[in-house]
């Protein structure tokens, strides 16, 4: 399996778009590119999932602002988790 992420909400916080939801890994990926919905992306938060403490947090592999189709992550393998995506 790849890298994959799905938007499960969009919605409106004041002037900005908001959009959320979550993506997966497989065992050998270290992350990928998550498609926000968004035009541009501002901000990016990451939060993994999983059943204990992780050794690694996720990370953003961009200079903001970012075409909102491809926002890159890295993190360790195997490591699923939630992401919210602010901008246009």
């Amino acid at each position: 399996m790849a890298f994959t992420s799905a938007i499960t909400v969009k919605t409106v916080f004041g002037n900005k778009r908001v959009h959320y939801g979550t993506y997966t890994t497989s065992s050998t990926d270290t992350g990928g590119d998550i498609n926000t919905g968004l035009r541009s992306c501002e901000a990016i938060f990451l939060q993994q999932t999983g059943t204990a403490v992780t050794a690694d947090a996720p990370v953003i592999n961009e200079t903001l602002p970012v075409d909102g189709s491809a926002v890159t992550i890295v993190q360790t393998a195997s490591a699923d988790g939630y992401w919210m995506a602010i901008g246009y």
